[in-house]
């Protein structure tokens, strides 16, 4: 426990100056070795003298440096001035050179971080040994945390805070500080990526995030088209362009895209970007939908704005974080206010004494003239002019040649210019409205001295070509899809049968359904909140017989929702039967759940009641019922007709006695029982007692009684 929270507290989650302690400790470093005005050093020497204060690795603090610096564009607003190869945040391969090689600086916008540090802004604690002060957090100007991406993994909990512009940002800080509740979409458009690309905008995600703290969003690529080539040029954030070319050979190799001829990174000195050639008669607009569908070109960023608040993690939402940033820098303010007001009033303490004096200086003079002994001067001007000790030992040190008229006329004049500025500082302190203007200042000096367009541009998601799968000719395949009773599912193609292998399940469970179909199926999916969800067969990626598939919950994202059926669709044709535990029995036509939209859920997919029995039909079948009772029944689903309301209660079939309810229905197609015309009835009935081992090697599959 103690080391978990260690890892919580200390190491993995950033806090609300935006940085986590091992950047800190290296900024404040750098900071130390006067590199914020000063030419750069070598990124070794900034490692060493890091090691005084964060105890770890060299190479684990040069990592940390590396993404804090320029050239590695991991940050929107990088604290570092680089020079040498830190690698690049978008490529995996291209690695930074050793720390030996490379030197740093600290940017210019890290004078924002450590702004009147050494007025006591910020509380000063002692490193791992206790031979050096480090400042416990940094009092910076601007609220960081938003403006720079911060990802870590801790125990138990996770963040991940998506990077604002810092225009935006400060905006509505500006905003907030005057009016508490302004809403954050009329400042923030968006996150901005420090690799650009094109975010996705959807109204409802984007708000959950900024009230939450917790969602995702997407991001796509930027490209261009000249002749027979696409090039991709700023791609998402989350990825890398070696994974973007693997993942596009790949398709290539499959089979599953046949129009690309060749592809290559063009990433250079005045060049970047994917460069991907393709044939002649392509249609280059599907082709790059078909793209953004099936490689990381386009890709999602998932929100978790975790972050440590007055010595506890919290997940926050945005205006909660800027209300927490604005209450943490009022009292940075505050504290340097008072540190300035505190020099002030001593340094006016001190001019009042030679303002005392200066109405006789002669007899100051003939005082310290004619004192015997040094050490009694300080006790005599006190004595004569009722002064204390800090302003005669003032007094006593004036040199001589201060002794004119016009020096001691400005040291006076001082007095006056003194009062006015504690006056000042004292309002800063006590009145909240001087407080917020003087933040106010300081926001709109960063914003103009540091501010920056965006990088990412917003598209929006309703505009975005909306093809259907053969329009993105996305490659139509056979398929068995496999269903197991643990929730597992597995799409293997018929190529992949040939070899007769068994199809592997995990210990314990069993397969429950199978379906041959093609890649541009459906897959339909009921749960027992009455939801139904869709999938496209071509998103789930083809599984070997060895593996264990896709676990459905984790898919869907499931939450406290058990799944009860799976069925696979070409054409909706057929019928949906459900059957209740009221003993009624639904068959829908399904066709009521095909949707011209490509609706990811479908809600009251079916009546509000608890369903024990499912089943996909194309014709009908006998089912058997069977009560608490121990009353069974067989009927014919011909019996019932299909309706077109997903929500139909269904028909009778078993009709309730001593407030029985039915606990199982089994299909009965394809076997026949002697015993079984003993039960058939031609239309809704209460049934008939069960005699000795009638269906019993049905009814043991279901383990009833």
């Amino acid at each position: 426990m103690p080391y978990t929270a260690h890892v919580i507290m200390h190491r993995a989650l950033p806090e609300i100056d935006g940085l986590k302690p091992s950047q800190r400790r290296i900024l404040y470093t750098m900071f130390q070795m006067g590199l914020l005005k000063s030419g750069r050093k070598k990124s070794q020497g900034v490692v060493g003298q890091t090691m005084f204060l964060h105890p770890h690795g060299d190479m684990a603090i040069y990592e940390t440096l590396v993404r804090l610096t320029k050239d590695n564009e991991s940050l929107l607003i990088p604290y570092i001035d680089s020079k040498g190869n830190f690698g690049k945040h978008y490529s995996r391969d291209m690695k930074y050179a050793s720390a030996r090689y490379t030197e740093v600086k600290l940017g210019a916008i890290a004078g924002e971080l450590f702004r009147d540090i050494e007025k006591n802004t910020v509380d000063m604690i002692e490193n791992y040994d206790g031979t050096l002060q480090e400042p416990r957090l940094l009092p910076v100007t601007f609220p960081s945390i938003l403006v720079n991406n911060s990802s870590g993994t801790a125990v138990g909990m996770a963040s991940n805070i998506a990077p604002f512009n810092l225009n935006e940002i400060i905006d509505y800080t500006i905003a907030s500080i005057k009016k508490p509740e302004t809403d954050v979409m009329q400042y923030i458009q968006a996150p901005d990526m420090p690799t650009g690309g094109n975010i996705i905008y959807n109204e409802k995600d984007m708000r959950q995030i900024y009230e939450t703290g917790k969602g995702s969003f997407k991001i796509r690529s930027t490209y261009r088209i000249e002749g027979n080539s696409i090039i991709f040029e700023e791609i998402p954030y989350t990825t890398t362009f070696e994974a973007i070319i693997e993942k596009i050979s790949q398709l290539v190799k499959e089979g599953k895209i046949k129009d690309i001829v060749d592809i290559d990174d063009i990433y250079g000195i005045n060049t970047k970007g994917i460069e991907i050639t393709v044939k002649n008669s392509t249609n280059k607009a599907v082709l790059i939908e078909k793209l953004f569908k099936m490689t990381p070109l386009q890709d999602t960023f998932s929100c978790n704005f975790n972050l440590i608040v007055n010595g506890r993690p919290q997940t926050l939402g945005i205006k909660q974080i800027i209300q927490e940033w604005v209450a943490f820098r009022g009292n940075a303010i505050k504290r340097g206010a008072l540190f300035d007001k505190t020099k002030k009033e001593q340094k006016r303490h001190l001019l009042l004494a030679l303002k005392q004096v200066l109405l006789d200086i002669d007899k100051a003079v003939a005082i310290i003239r004619e004192t015997n002994k040094n050490n009694q001067v300080i006790a005599n001007l006190m004595s004569a002019f009722q002064i204390d000790e800090l302003q005669a030992e003032y007094v006593a040190e004036i040199k001589l040649r201060h002794l004119n008229k016009e020096y001691l006329l400005h040291r006076i004049e001082e007095i006056e210019t003194l009062e006015k500025e504690i006056a000042e500082l004292h309002e800063i302190i006590h009145n909240k409205s001087k407080l917020d203007r003087k933040m106010i200042q300081q926001l709109k000096n960063v914003k103009k001295v540091h501010g920056q367009e965006r990088k990412s541009q917003i598209i929006f998601a309703d505009e975005l070509p909306t093809l259907a799968p053969e329009e993105i000719t996305i490659d139509n395949y056979n398929v068995r899809i496999s269903v197991t009773k643990e929730g597992y599912l597995k799409k293997v193609p018929l190529t992949s049968l040939r070899g007769g292998n068994a199809m592997k399940v995990k210990d314990g469970d069993e397969i429950i359904n199978q379906y041959s179909t093609t890649n541009h199926s459906d897959i339909l999916i009921f749960t027992d909140k009455y939801n139904c969800y869709k999938y496209k067969t071509y998103e789930i990626e083809d599984h070997k017989l060895s593996g264990l598939g896709e676990y459905l919950p984790t898919l869907l994202n499931l939450q406290d929702e058990s799944i009860l059926f799976v069925t696979v669709t070409n054409d909706y044709k057929g019928n949906l039967l459900i059957g209740f535990e009221d003993g009624k029995v639904a068959k829908i036509a399904l066709t009521a759940y095909y949707t011209k939209q490509n609706r990811s859920m479908l809600k009251n997919a079916y009546a509000n009641k608890k369903a024990l029995y499912w089943d996909h039909i194309h014709e009908d079948k006998e089912i058997l019922g069977v009560s608490t009772i121990k009353k069974a029944i067989v009927f014919h689903t011909s019996m019932i007709n299909p309706k077109t309301s997903k929500t139909t209660i269904g028909v009778q079939a078993m009709k309730s006695k001593k407030n029985s309810v039915v606990v199982g229905y089994y299909d009965l197609s394809g076997k026949e029982f002697e015993e079984k015309e003993y039960y058939v009835t031609k239309g809704a009935g209460i049934g008939k007692y069960l005699r000795g081992n009638d269906f019993s090697s049905i009814l043991a599959q279901g383990s009833l009684f």
